[in-house]
Order: C-alpha cells, then structure tokens, then sequence
C-alpha cells in the first residue's frame, strides 16, 4: 500500500501541555480531495504519538494512560512552497532530490521519530485546540540514550488501495469527509461504504 507525494511545480480530549515533544508517526489518514478557498486539493492527516514528560516529570500521557496523539494536515504535495515539503525537510534536516521529489511515498513516516513543537490556541468557537507548529530531527543526546517503542500500530489509509478495514474504523464525522471527495465517489459512487456509529550524512534520513 503505497501513498505518493510529488512535486507538481464527538468527544472531548484532554491536549498535551504546549512545548517541544518527542514523537512517533502512527497514522496517516487520506482524505482524498477537498474543496477550500484554494480549490480542490488532495489532503492528508498526518498524526503522532507523543512521549516523554513535561515539565513537572509527569509522563506525556491522557488520564487512560495512552500517550497523547497530536495531528496536522497537510496538502498532498512536494511543489516548491508547499506546507508539506517545508515541514518533512525539517524533519529530514535535508532538502530532497530531484529524484526524491518525482514521487516520495508517505508511508515511509510511518513509525519514525522527530520532535513536535504544539500550541494550545483557542478557536473561534472559544475551545481550545492542540496545533503542530513545527517539526524537527530527534537530538543526538536523545538518540544515544534509545528512542522509546512505539505505542500505537502504524496505520496508512489510502483511496488509492481503498481498505474497508481501516476505513470503518475512522470516526464518522471523518468517514464522511473522506467520502465527499472524488476519489471516493469514483470508487463507490455517492454510497457510504459504512455508517457505523462513531465511537488522532544520508544514514541519518529517517526516511
């Protein structure tokens, strides 16, 4: 299952304490392609499990005791200027390739570590919401003592290699979104496939 970038020319959650957080890619949701002030865009999510502690020594976690997943999406593109490529070559510490940029699968984050710096901003509704605002390499210091295992199974879905699987397990409210987009209602027409109730030197290139 592959997902390519390329360069084209209801319930209530507790939000990790603001700060720059060590971080495990786990998820990477296609929404396929969705309409904004832009035009028609295909969108990506990206999420990340966070860990360590914050600064009281408390470990990164919810009151269930799982690690706090933050998210951030992103225009499935590596043009020049787009959000996307600025934030995976901050990540990588590299620019990419010409090659690189011909076609870059996504799914190569899946699992790999890098420090999320997030924000709790407030929405115009008056909640107050968790924002990824930059991504970077993991320090040395902290590759030398060992990165953590990861807590949650890695998981791409793609409209590309369309799996009911993973799709039903989506909440609905992102069901529904992924199910607006063309690529979707190409593959199934304007039908839901699912309307379950609702229950986030080169050696050194992480990928």
């Amino acid at each position: 299952m592959s997902l390519i970038a390329k360069s084209t020319g209801g319930a209530d959650f507790k939000n990790p304490p603001n700060g720059n957080h060590l971080a495990r890619c786990f998820r990477i949701t296609d929404y396929g392609s969705q309409t904004s002030k832009y035009g028609s865009q295909r969108k990506i999510l990206i999420t990340w499990e966070l860990h360590g502690e914050d600064d009281d020594g408390n470990p990164l976690s919810m009151d269930d005791g799982k690690p706090y997943a933050v998210s951030s999406y992103y225009t499935l593109s590596l043009s020049n200027g787009a959000t996307l490529r600025l934030m995976l070559e901050q990540w990588r510490n590299k620019a990419f390739t010409v090659d690189e940029l011909a076609g870059f699968d996504v799914k190569n984050l899946l699992g790999q570590f890098c420090m999320v710096s997030v924000a709790n901003d407030k929405g115009v509704d008056g909640k107050e919401y968790c924002n990824v605002k930059a991504v970077s390499p993991v320090p040395a210091a902290i590759k030398k003592v060992g990165l953590p295992d990861g807590y949650n199974q890695t998981v791409l879905f793609s409209l590309d290699d369309f799996d009911r699987k993973i799709y039903d397990s989506l909440s609905q409210k992102t069901r529904d979104r992924i199910a607006s987009s063309p690529e979707y209602k190409k593959l199934f027409g304007n039908s839901l496939v699912n309307m379950k109730d609702d229950d986030p030197s080169d050696q050194d290139i992480p990928f």
